[in-house]
């Protein structure tokens, strides 16, 4: 026989399993992990790649979507940037705030 006890518990796991599940609007932390990863592969290229001024670009990722905000000194750039950063594994899209300067 169940006693509420058992019912406590049972309540207690499903709610902390709860904690780590993904929302329409909230990351799971696996997801969050992922995104952390793809945000640095993209910070990365855009910092070794002769073309693109990496420190004037910031990069955020939610979801699988990376995006790009900052400067840069050319309409050729902002699109190189924009290239690179579709190439990393994992990247969903690309929404592109990159203003001129």
């Amino acid at each position: 026989m169940k006693t509420i006890k058992d019912y406590a518990l049972l309540l207690v796991a499903i709610l902390a399993l709860a904690g780590c599940a993904a929302t329409p609007s909230q990351e799971s932390t696996g997801q969050y992990l992922d995104d952390t990863a793809i945000t640095t592969k993209v910070k990365t290229t855009l910092l070794n790649d002769p073309e693109v001024g990496g420190l004037a670009i910031n990069v955020e990722t939610y979801k699988g979507t990376v995006q790009l905000s900052g400067f840069a000194n050319s309409e050729h750039e902002r699109q190189h940037a924009v290239e690179l950063a579709s190439s990393i594994a994992g990247v969903q899209s690309v929404q592109n705030d990159i203003r001129l300067k």
